[in-house]
């Protein structure tokens, strides 16, 4: 008897050591996951680059508060309908921010539509982005006007896969410049203001009802939009192309993964899309963490931050920290998170640190080599 009692305390401490090791074991795997992502503390210390922000005055708000919090930016131009100030305008703006803040602040081009129906119109554009290129320039901006708004003489609608683009596009392949895309808008720019997914779209489109396509049925669908996008980039495949705004697929990682697939010179921009993956992460938040493990080299943080001479200097700082510290949590914590775009808090998603390094840093240093000094 005294050997049975014996050999149960030798299984009792056999099982209570086990427990006890497998308690261990699995505070720090905990542990280690925690290390693994970065905290709410780490967002100044991190390098980080900005790849989509519009500045459109000499004022240097965004830029000053950029170099603070350890930012670079690239500044796009938009050719887009009623705008103050001409390309060149913005051009030289950028040129001069470019001179003085070279560590914080490069910038890209584009082009107009004017005189698209002159025969020497494609040449003239090339002639104009060539000048354009040897003073700093390093990509080119393709808006939504192609495709939604612009029309020839004939009053037809102009798409990306037009055969005038033709050599601008080869031009750009030559020069080894890097075309950024909005296509289209998001998909719930087709819905009845009521159906979209989350506020910033549903402010947006009814202060812009001129865009808001559920309003014109009459013009071409968000698929035709993208098609013709996904065909301009079929004629371009050794182009480097950043498809802004997750190439307007906004609504469903699964598909700006099959557009990633399909095109290996793509990246994705995040600039005012966050809402739209938040949203999706409300409903099956381990999708969306998996599309950023799976695709960390293929995606680039934006947030579609502007400045012009009428903007205020304390309204502007406290509406860009308030979107960094939120999706800076969303990327790199677990917290539930309240967001002005959302009804309801979203779970962050806590990615890996090299996951983070890649969004946020490095993917653009690739996609943009030499772009800062």
């Amino acid at each position: 008897m005294k050997n049975y009692h014996t050999l149960l305390l030798v299984i009792l401490s056999l099982v209570l050591t086990q427990c006890k090791e497998n308690k261990d074991k699995k505070q720090n795997a905990t542990e280690v996951e925690v290390v693994k992502s970065y905290g709410v503390d780490d967002f100044k210390t991190l390098p980080k680059i900005d790849v989509h922000v519009h500045i459109n005055t000499l004022n240097s708000h965004m830029i000053d508060l950029a170099r603070t919090n350890n930012i670079k930016l690239l500044n796009i131009a938009v050719d887009y309908p009623g705008s103050p100030l001409s390309i060149e305008e913005k051009q030289e703006i950028s040129r001069e921010h470019a001179k003085n803040h070279p560590d914080v602040f490069a910038f890209g081009s584009t082009f107009s539509l004017e005189g698209w129906d002159d025969p020497d119109w494609s040449d003239k554009v090339i002639a104009k982005l060539k000048m354009d290129f040897e003073k700093g320039a390093n990509s080119i901006k393709t808006w939504k006007n192609i495709g939604m708004d612009f029309r020839d003489k004939n009053g037809d609608l102009v798409f990306l896969d037009h055969p005038k683009f033709d050599p601008i596009f080869d031009f750009l392949k030559n020069e080894g410049k890097i075309w950024m895309s909005h296509a289209g808008e998001p998909l719930n720019c087709w819905l009845p203001l009521d159906s979209m997914t989350v506020n910033n779209d549903r402010n947006y489109f009814r202060a812009n009802p001129k865009y808001h396509m559920y309003l014109h049925p009459d013009l071409p669908s968000y698929q035709e939009q993208i098609d013709h996008r996904d065909n301009r980039a079929a004629k371009n495949p050794d182009l480097s192309l950043v498809a802004v705004h997750m190439a307007s697929l906004e609504w469903s990682v699964d598909e700006t993964a099959k557009f990633l697939d399909r095109f290996p010179n793509a990246t994705v921009d995040l600039a005012e899309r966050m809402s739209h993956t938040q949203y999706q992460s409300q409903r099956d938040r381990e999708k969306v963490r998996d599309f950023f493990i799976k695709y960390q080299d293929r995606v680039l943080y934006g947030t579609d931050f502007g400045e012009s001479d009428k903007t205020d200097p304390e309204e502007l700082e406290a509406y860009m920290k308030e979107v960094w510290e939120n999706d800076w949590k969303y990327f790199n914590t677990d917290q539930m998170i309240s967001v002005p775009q959302l009804n309801t808090p979203v779970q962050g998603l806590a990615l890996p640190k090299e996951v983070v390094d890649k969004i946020y840093y490095l993917n653009a240093k690739r996609v943009f080599p030499n772009a800062w000094e």
